[in-house]
């Protein structure tokens, strides 16, 4: 056998040993969980943080109703448009609340006797106050950016009560109304924020 095939043939072999030898127990140890005999906490990063969501608690009594297709559509429109409008998840429950309290998150159209003036939509802006034309805050992205805009400019929102932020954007006859919707709020985000 010739001399050099032979040391090239025993090297090989050698390094195979020696990176069997070295790799066995590290391969070993790296396949031990990092916390044997220890429960590891599994935290789901597809699901904002509640701690975010509400950061204040939930002020008072909550209520909650059941939706509907239609109402969860409107969820999902309201979570989209503060996405598209580059704001935090605590902006779309401020968002769901306040449209919870307005309307129940329907979009309603003009109400006859039973209006309120000429309230419209989820949010019940009215044309006559500047918030849009009928046909656009009946339109759940554009009557959600509009509430977004306002919410922007109220200073150190994102630092308020909900029911205050809600209020400061809305300017509504019952102010403390808003904080019964934010834990059915913020749970609809934590269900839809990513979905």
């Amino acid at each position: 056998m010739n001399t050099i095939f032979r040391k090239t043939l025993l090297g090989v072999a050698g390094l195979a040993f020696t990176g069997g030898v070295f790799a066995g127990p590290i391969a070993a140890h790296a396949a031990e969980p990092v916390h044997a005999g220890k429960p590891v906490a599994v935290v789901q990063a597809d699901k904002p943080d509640m701690g975010k969501l509400i950061p204040h608690g939930v002020q008072g009594a909550q209520s909650h109703i059941d939706l509907n297709d239609e109402q969860v559509a409107n969820v999902k429109a309201i979570i989209a448009a503060t996405k598209k409008a580059g704001m935090p998840e605590r902006a779309a429950v401020v968002s769901i609340a306040t449209s919870l309290q307005e309307s129940k998150l329907e979009n309603l159209g003009h109400l006859g006797d039973r209006n309120d003036h000429d309230s419209l939509g989820l949010f019940q802006q009215r044309p006559s106050s500047g918030w849009g034309t009928p046909e656009q805050i009946t339109d759940p992205e554009y009557s959600t950016t509009a509430f977004l805009k306002g919410l922007k400019q109220v200073d150190g929102w994102q630092d308020m009560p909900l029911t205050k932020a809600a209020q400061t954007v809305q300017v509504s006859a019952y102010p403390d109304a808003y904080a019964q919707w934010e834990k059915q709020a913020a749970d609809l985000v934590a269900q839809h924020w990513n979905s």
